[in-house]
């Protein structure tokens, strides 16, 4: 099975929790293709990766498209997380961008969400796994860990998700439950 990723760290969760299959990379399945990000939902996204990378090795793949949701702003940045601000632009830059929508608006509700989409693709069978993670924007950014917004992300626990330790994350993170997800239902794919 390959997923549709050369992120090692995102490799590594989703093999760790899908143990009982055998997942490749692209790059160890040979595939040098980058996919364009250009539908209007995290699930549309996670499809047309497993879709076009399956057409592409005739191999069950596996694809992922998550962002951050504020539900003050109706769901913004929702699908367009890493590149509200253009393609060039950096995580500081995003994440301030996030805060300073706050400040501007002084809008009080901070609620948001991390939304994660799995798909899966052998040719015939579609499987989605659904993650979310439900927290609120930070006041300002803390911590070193992580990386997109996880500065900003903050947990019922009052830590962002830049605060915790990578083991701890992996534990919470939309991905990890939108792979236990997956999981699930293909255990009854297999069946």
């Amino acid at each position: 099975m390959i997923l549709a990723t050369n992120n090692i760290g995102k490799l590594r969760e989703i093999k760790k929790i899908l143990e009982d299959f055998d997942i490749v990379s692209l790059k160890e399945a040979g595939i040098d293709h980058e996919v364009e990000e250009d539908q209007d939902s995290f699930y549309g996204n996670a499809s047309k990766k497993a879709y076009e990378i399956y057409e592409i090795s005739k191999i069950p793949t596996i694809a992922d498209d998550s962002g951050l949701c504020v539900d003050a702003f109706n769901g913004w940045p929702g699908v367009y997380t890493a590149r509200f601000l253009g393609e060039d632009s950096t995580r500081e830059e995003r994440n301030q961008a996030i805060l300073n929508r706050f400040i501007d608006s002084k809008v009080q509700d901070r609620t948001a969400r991390v939304m994660c989409y799995l798909v899966y693709y052998d040719g015939k069978t579609e499987v989605v796994g659904i993650g979310e993670l439900v927290g609120k924007i930070a006041l300002k950014s803390r911590g070193e860990g992580g990386f997109g917004f996880d500065n900003i992300f903050e947990l019922e626990n009052g830590k962002t998700l830049a605060e915790l330790s990578p083991e701890e994350k992996n534990k919470v993170s939309a991905r990890y439950l939108a792979t236990l997800d997956l999981k699930e239902k293909l255990k009854v794919l297999k069946k």
